[in-house]
């Protein structure tokens, strides 16, 4: 009797670890995740501008739409019970697309200097980091199992987004550095990172986010690199171009992932799963 007691709470344990990781909501860091984060804030920024430019609303106007529609897509990725690589990332490139159009809109709306806003957006990123942590006592995204936990990481996504825009345009347009020079110095400052990661044995946590902050700044500098005209330092390949190009890799992407299961946590059960 001791025996099958043991044997059955060792089977309730280990469900109980199977149930909770597989519930985890996002996907994991691969290569898959790096490229497709990079080519989402590269359409973040195409697409902001090509809104801006093209539906006559204004700055503000835009914002609200599409803070709206990310609105609707949180709330279905809420729903969901397990990562879905469709909407998972359809919410991230909204979040690039709102998190740009933030930034925007205080720099040209509101006026405020982009070494404030850098500022802002730095010591807010900071506090959801200190409450996520204090109330979970954990920030790694292996453990993103609770909707509480999920709250502070879409709220941490966003503000990495806002931030990476305001600290990217600062270095780009007030050091003058240029689109393609902007992109190769946050390429180095990841590589960087990864190098100080392996051989010094930096946090694995604070490596992750480090590196997710300075991938927005990265993929904007290079969607404006492809789209800007080529008397602005760019490629002058346009807005649309370079938004339709990149969203194609990323439905491609995606599309892949969702078939496979690649970038699904490995207790998750497997088969094709769309969206």
């Amino acid at each position: 009797m001791t025996e099958i007691s043991e044997t059955s709470g060792s089977r309730r344990r280990a469900q109980a670890a199977s149930s909770s990781l597989s519930w985890n909501k996002v996907p994991e860091v691969t290569a898959y995740f790096w490229i497709i984060k990079i080519l989402c804030t590269t359409v973040g920024e195409t697409a902001a501008d090509l809104l801006n430019e093209n539906l006559g609303l204004g700055l503000t106007g835009v914002s609200l739409l599409m803070s709206g529609l990310l609105a609707v897509v949180l709330v279905v990725q809420f729903r969901t019970k397990a990562y879905r690589p469709g909407v998972y990332w359809l919410a991230v490139a909204l979040i690039s697309v709102v998190g740009t159009l933030i930034s925007d809109n205080l720099t040209d709306n509101v006026g405020v200097p982009l070494e404030t806003s850098t500022a802002v957006f730095a010591v807010a990123l900071a506090v959801v980091f200190a409450i996520w942590y204090g109330r979970e006592g954990t920030l790694s995204i292996h453990s993103v199992d609770t909707a509480s936990r999920e709250t502070y990481y879409w709220l941490a996504v966003l503000f990495t987004f806002a931030l990476g825009t305001a600290a990217g345009d600062l270095v780009a347009e007030r050091m003058a550095l240029g689109y393609w020079v902007s992109a190769v110095l946050f390429a180095l400052a990841i590589a960087a990172v990864a190098v100080v990661r392996q051989a010094l044995g930096l946090n694995a946590v604070l490596s992750f986010w480090i590196a997710y902050v300075l991938t927005r700044p990265l993929g904007a500098s290079m969607g404006d690199y492809l789209s800007q005209p080529a008397g602005d330092g760019g490629l002058g390949m346009g807005t649309v171009v370079t938004s339709v190009l990149f969203l194609a890799v990323i439905l491609g992407l995606v599309l892949h992932l969702s078939l496979t299961r690649r970038d699904a946590a490995r207790d998750e059960q497997p088969g094709p799963q769309v969206g």
